[in-house]
C-alpha cells in the first residue's frame, strides 16, 4: 500500500522560508511523477509545483522563483523548498504522487495524496 506524509509546515511571518518534505513508503520516487498541490479554505485545490522522473520542473506562476521542488530517490523523499512567503501562500500542502502526466499542475492526473502538513504566513 503506497504511504505519502507530508511535514515542515508550521506558522511563519512574511518573508520567511519553509521546507516541506514527503516520506514514502511501499513506493518507488525515481519512475515517477510527483507534485506539490495546496488548498486555502473556500478555493480549489491548486497545483504548486510538479517533478517527473527525470528531474524537470514546472511551477505555478505565483510560486516561481521563490518556490523550489526536489527529489531524493535514496531517501524516496519529496521537497518542497519555500522561500520570501507570503500570506497569500497560506494553505494546507499536500503530496501527490503517481502523476499519469508529467509535471501536471491539475489535481485530477494524480493516484496518490498524503494528509497535508498546514503552512501559515502571518503578515
Amino acid at each position: 500500500q503506497v504511504q505519502l506524509v507530508e511535514s515542515g509546515g508550521g506558522s511563519v511571518q512574511a518573508g520567511g522560508s519553509l521546507r516541506l518534505s514527503c516520506a514514502a513508503s511501499r513506493y518507488t520516487y525515481s519512475r515517477d511523477n510527483m507534485g506539490w498541490f495546496r488548498q486555502a479554505p473556500g478555493k480549489e485545490r491548486e497545483g504548486v509545483a510538479a517533478i517527473d522522473s527525470d528531474g524537470s520542473t514546472r511551477y505555478a506562476d505565483s510560486v516561481k522563483g521563490r518556490f523550489t521542488i526536489s527529489r531524493d530517490n535514496a531517501k524516496n523523499t519529496l521537497y518542497l523548498q519555500m522561500n520570501s512567503l507570503k500570506p497569500e501562500d497560506t494553505a494546507m500542502y499536500y503530496c501527490a504522487a503517481g502523476g499519469s502526466v508529467a509535471l501536471a499542475l491539475w489535481r485530477f492526473m494524480y493516484s496518490y495524496w498524503g494528509q497535508g502538513t498546514q503552512v501559515t504566513v502571518s503578515s
